[in-house]
This record gives C-alpha cells, structure tokens and sequence, in this order.
C-alpha cells in the first residue's frame, strides 16, 4: 500500500478540522450560560451582553488588523439588515431553550440548510433538483418527530427555533452577497456592531419600564457570570469556525456542525438534566441524514457548499 505523502495542506485540513471541534464543544456551552441566566433577567439584556462582548473584542480586532474600513450606505443596510436577522435568531432560540432541552432546540434548528436551499431557488433561481427538495421534506419529517406538535407539552415554544432556522437562513442569504467581499472577522465584526446598536436603544428606554423583555436589571452574582459567559464563548466559537473555514474547504467542515448536537447532549445532561426522547434521537437522525444528503448532493454537482451556520 502506497503511503499518501503528508503535506501543508494536510496540517491545514486537520487544523480546521480541530477549530470545527473547538466549535462544535463551545458553542453549546454559550447556549448553556444563557440558559443558566436567572429569569428575572429579560431576554434584550441577554442579546445585548451577547453582542456587546462579541463588539468590544472583534472591532477592535478588525481595525488593528486593518480590516475595519467604513462601509459604503448599501453595506450598512445590508450589515443592519443581518444584524437584525440574526439578533431575532438568537431572541427566538434562547426564549425556546428557557423552556425546552438545548439539544431538542439545536435539532429543529438544523433545518435551517433546508430553508436556505428553498431560498435560493426562490429568490436567487438557483437550481434544485427533486433529490435535494426529497431531502428538504424529509428533513421537515425529522423536525416534526422532534416537535411532534400537538403531543408534547411545550406547545407554541417548540416552533421558537424553526423560528430561529428561517431568520437565520435570511441572515445566510443576506451573507452571500458580501462574503466574498469582505474579511470573515470584520464581517462579524460589522454585524455584532449593527446587532448592538438595535438592542440597546429599547434596553435604555424601556429602562424601568416593567417590560418582560427589555427593562434591564443590574446583573449580580450569577447572573454576571452568566451573561459574561455568553458573550466571551459567542466571540471565541465564532473566531473558531472563521478559522475553521480560513484552513478547511466548507464541504469538509460543513457537515461536522452535526457533531454540535453532540455536545449540546452532553452538557444539557450533566447542566440540567435533560436527555432527548426516544423518538427526538429518531429525529434528530433524519434531520442530520438529510443535511448529509443535500452537502453531499452540492459537492457532487461541483456547487459551493454554504458556510455552516455559526450557533445562533
């Protein structure tokens, strides 16, 4: 047997493929410390610790490596409209994961490639064979065994993270168009900045309001801890698939997302207790078979395959 030479681009591979892991590992931990947060804390003062620290570190960032020239009026409509995509995602996900198991959550949100395959064909006319709109429905079939609506007990929260999968997939869309122009970090960097300058104006002015979800408190105890653990693991998860897309090719990383579901079993297990039912493990199969198949349909048509969505 012919021993396959080691090169660079092998080290490159293996090292994105070990930031996809790091992803994969942290980012359900951000969904742990928000779910952590006590209650009395309203839900705008959760997204704002989100994308404050996830600001304050990648501006800066961004500006000393010389990334963070100002952008044209119709970049900063297009960073505002991702910034509010992407602020109602994580609104819609971390009110689900308040009431449901992070790891049920995380599986509806995994149609989110469906959605965005939907999209494309209905927007940007892209091409979608009846092989890859099979694997969208029997995605949907998967989410259904997850949510199972009408039996379970949590009712209307469960719809929160399909929630979260159709703004996302907006805020995906919306990320083609500039992804090829401008630098991964800054543009998080512009996103987190346009996510912070829409939660923060109804935090200040519902100040004292009474309002369940935007009349701040000030954070003491574990409450700090919590809302500092969301933004600093939100900012390093998201630096480890940007690094993991700058070493890997998408279709090599992309389907490694799954392995995210992985962990967020783990820690909702030994966190809170929670473990999926029988029947959600069946879902959670179909779903992820199914997101295998279309990655797996894209690469062979010779299609880029989309950067694996960060955890909202």
């Amino acid at each position: 047997m012919t021993a396959v030479p080691h090169t660079p681009e092998h080290d490159r591979t293996a090292l994105g493929i070990l930031c996809m892991l790091g992803f994969c590992i942290l980012a359900p931990m951000m969904d742990a410390f928000a779910k952590a947060t006590p209650s009395e804390v309203p839900l705008g003062q959760i997204l704002a610790a989100r994308f404050t620290v996830q600001a304050a570190i990648l501006v800066p960032l961004a500006w000393l490596a010389g990334l963070g020239g100002w952008p044209s009026r119709r970049d900063i409509m297009l960073h505002l409209g991702r910034g509010f995509a992407l602020l109602a995602a994580t609104g819609c996900f971390f009110a689900a994961i308040r009431h449901m198991p992070i790891a049920d959550a995380l599986a509806i949100f995994f149609v989110e490639p469906f959605i965005l395959t939907l999209m494309g064909a209905v927007f940007l006319k892209e091409a979608v064979g009846w092989r890859r709109l099979a694997a969208c429905a029997t995605g949907f079939a998967g989410a259904l065994l997850v949510i199972r609506p009408g039996l379970g007990d949590l009712g209307l929260v469960t719809l929160l993270p399909l929630g979260t999968a159709l703004l996302f997939a907006v805020y995906m869309l919306l990320t083609r168009s500039m992804s090829q122009r401008l630098h991964p970090v800054a543009l998080q960097a512009h996103t987190a900045l346009a996510a912070c300058l829409l939660i923060l104006p109804p935090l200040v002015l519902m100040d004292g309001s009474g309002s369940a979800l935007f009349d701040p408190i000030l954070p003491e105890g574990r409450a700090l801890w919590t809302l500092a653990g969301v933004g600093v693991i939100a900012t390093v998860s998201h630096l480890f698939i940007t690094l993991a897309l700058r070493f890997a090719p998408a279709a090599t990383v992309a389907p490694l997302q799954y392995l995210e579901i992985v962990g967020a079993t783990v820690i909702g297990f030994f966190a809170f207790g929670d473990f999926p039912e029988p029947l959600t493990w069946v879902g959670i199969a179909v779903i992820v078979a199914s997101g295998l198949y279309v990655f797996a349909r894209e690469r062979a048509r010779g299609t880029p395959v989309d950067r694996p969505p960060p955890a909202p």
